[in-house]
């Protein structure tokens, strides 16, 4: 069975040969920037007490989230885990409602009534984070079929960790989808650990997505989760296969949290050196020497990074500065009816 140090030493991938465009180069490098940027903005302001309870970030898994995004069209859903920060940000939602959101002000993604664990966005197609692991597969499943049935052209993108691999819903949405070959594509994070578990301690097989895949008849797919480019190609494919009708994919992206499992978690857990070693295929590292590879200036790249930290400190400070919700607001969207009033 493959250790955590085999799958560190992933080699950089294919996306160095691929020419997506310097314009599209950079709002991946962007988008992945942004996503560390504010991540690590809300760890520090937990620091200070202005994030209450916890939340789990995605540091050093931003190539993930930026690669499937990117390829995305307007229309295209994505569902989330409680992980699903760097989702939303790479979606569009500015850093601002999702910092007022993990403050829990008025200025909030949903006015401070969501919280961390479940970012949504209908207008940015971020269907919601799903709390409960593996819940959001079969809904996934559920907004492919109405697409299949109107006849619509979006794809519906499930995001999860390697533990929900192992949980009955996974089994049950692949079959599902695979049997009504539906517009959906699943993607694995595997990040090598479920809460505080090594994945590879309690699963029979190596990888606990990918080789699990034919048997729902699909192709068996791993791929370098820390090089955005080789991510983004990967998407375009498996869109593509979605919208002509071809069914769904199960993609498993190798990738690692530099952090614990949340903010609760030291990580103690974790061999000597790991954390190392996968810090030096950090994918905002790789991106900006791919850049650089590409012909990209060191003054470019300077300036987005400027931008960046602008774009966060400006958010914090609103949001700082950003009222808590009133209380009348604490009845309403909470049934799709809209109210409450009539069941008591």
């Amino acid at each position: 069975m493959a250790t955590a140090q085999d799958r560190a030493s992933v080699p950089p991938g294919a996306g160095l040969n691929d020419d997506i465009g310097e314009d599209k180069r950079l709002a991946i490098y962007r988008s992945q920037l942004r996503i560390r940027e504010a991540e690590q903005r809300a760890y520090d302001l937990f620091l200070q007490n202005l994030v209450k309870g916890t939340s789990h970030l995605s540091l050093g898994q931003e190539a993930v989230a930026t690669g499937f995004a990117e390829a995305m069209q307007k229309g295209d859903l994505s569902f989330c885990t409680y992980r699903g920060h760097a989702h939303t940000l790479a979606r569009g939602v500015s850093v601002e409602k999702v910092l007022g959101e993990l403050m829990q002000r008025d200025n909030g993604l949903m006015r401070g009534k969501g919280g961390s664990m479940h970012l949504t966005s209908e207008e940015h197609g971020v269907m919601g984070s799903y709390a409960i692991i593996g819940a959001h597969l079969p809904i996934a499943c559920g907004a492919a079929w109405r697409a299949q049935y109107k006849g619509d052209k979006d794809v519906s993108v499930c995001f999860f960790g390697d533990g929900t691999t192992n949980i009955g819903a996974f089994h049950e949405a692949l079959n599902f989808a695979a049997v009504w070959k539906l517009p959906v594509v699943f993607v694995c994070e595997n990040n090598l650990y479920m809460e505080y578990t090594p994945i590879g301690d309690v699963t029979a097989v190596p990888h606990p997505a990918a080789d699990r895949a034919a048997s729902y008849g699909l192709e068996r797919i791993i791929i370098d989760g820390n090089d955005a480019d080789v991510v983004y190609r990967t998407a375009q494919k498996a869109y593509a296969n979605a919208r002509a009708g071809e069914g769904p994919s199960l993609i498993e992206a190798l990738t690692y949290r530099h952090s614990g499992h949340s903010r609760a978690d030291p990580a103690k857990y974790r061999p000597e050196g790991e954390l190392e070693k996968w810090k030096e295929r950090d994918p905002i590292k790789i991106y900006r020497e791919r850049l650089k590879q590409f012909g990209v200036g060191d003054k470019v790249i300077a300036d987005i990074d400027a931008s960046v930290r602008k774009e966060v400190d400006d958010a914090t400070e609103a949001c700082k500065a950003a009222p808590m919700p009133p209380l009348d607001i604490l009845t309403t969207d909470v049934y799709a009816d809209g109210g409450w009033a009539w069941r008591n």
